[in-house]
């Protein structure tokens, strides 16, 4: 199975080499690494360019945002699955891409998620938030669960049937497109209970500013799939409360004295 990467990029010089050397030390052989640039101005390009016999395809033009990037990228994929990989963002071992191969063959999967971890900028290896993604059920996306989007791996037909990202959102398209995937439609999922990805704070949306943007675009797209969207957003950040504490959604809120309500 071929697996196509996309990462989407803009002004990521700092970050950007880790990203593709991380992708090119994969060990499964049948990878198509596809890089969407926004027009960087700080030398992200030229980083970019000194990989180009290594890349499978480069596209470099100013676009609309992160998921214009993207949805760029996945329609200039020609593998069987796609996946993410952000330009402040790693895989976690070597044999990720292999693993998830594996998992996605051994179950028949549409639809691939697992954990990740949240890493200091200066420092991949001091983890800061540890997510793990649990089990999926429809009951719990109505109480604000969702997977961590970068561990997510889907067939490309998937994108065909259910959509591309929705690039209203700027900066919750993913909130929205899982929900589509995991809730509104039945897909063959399957949760791969290791770690694949380890990413940066501070990027697209771990800022508080940011948070704060993504959880009103968040409401939104809640609402759109006909959830409740302040139960939805609230339980969503409750969810995230354990990934610095090290411990289960339902453990921390017992320790904080929290309701919880499945």
């Amino acid at each position: 199975m071929k697996v196509s990467i996309i990462t989407s990029c803009f002004n990521r010089a700092s970050t950007i080499r880790d990203t593709i050397e991380s992708v090119l030390s994969q060990d499964y052989a049948d990878i198509e690494y596809i890089v969407v640039d926004g027009a960087s101005t700080d030398g992200t390009l030229e980083i970019i360019n000194e990989y180009a016999d290594r890349i499978n395809r480069i596209i470099s033009e100013k676009d609309n945002g992160m998921y214009d990037g993207i949805n760029k990228g996945i329609k200039a994929a020609t593998g069987d699955i796609v996946g993410l990989l952000h330009s402040d963002d790693i895989f976690y071992a070597t044999d990720t891409i292999s693993r998830i191969v594996y998992e996605m063959k051994r179950t028949s999967a549409d639809y691939l998620y697992a954990n990740g971890i949240f890493v200091l900028p200066t420092d991949l290896h001091y983890v800061v938030r540890n997510w793990k993604s649990g089990d999926y059920s429809k009951s719990k996306i109505w109480h604000g669960w969702l997977p961590l989007h970068t561990t997510v791996y889907v067939k490309k037909d998937i994108f065909e049937n259910s959509g591309y990202y929705n690039e209203q959102y700027k900066i919750a398209a993913d909130t929205d497109w899982q929900l589509t995937c995991l809730y509104s439609q039945s897909l063959k999922v399957t949760y791969l209970d290791e770690y694949v990805i380890r990413m940066r704070m501070g990027g697209a949306s771990t800022s508080f500013k940011m948070s704060v943007r993504k959880w009103k675009e968040d409401y939104k797209a809640y609402r759109s799939h006909k959830l409740w969207g302040i139960i939805g957003v609230s339980f969503k950040i409750m969810h995230k409360i354990p990934q610095f504490f090290g411990g289960s959604f339902e453990r921390t809120c017992k320790r904080l004295k929290l309701i919880v309500c499945f």
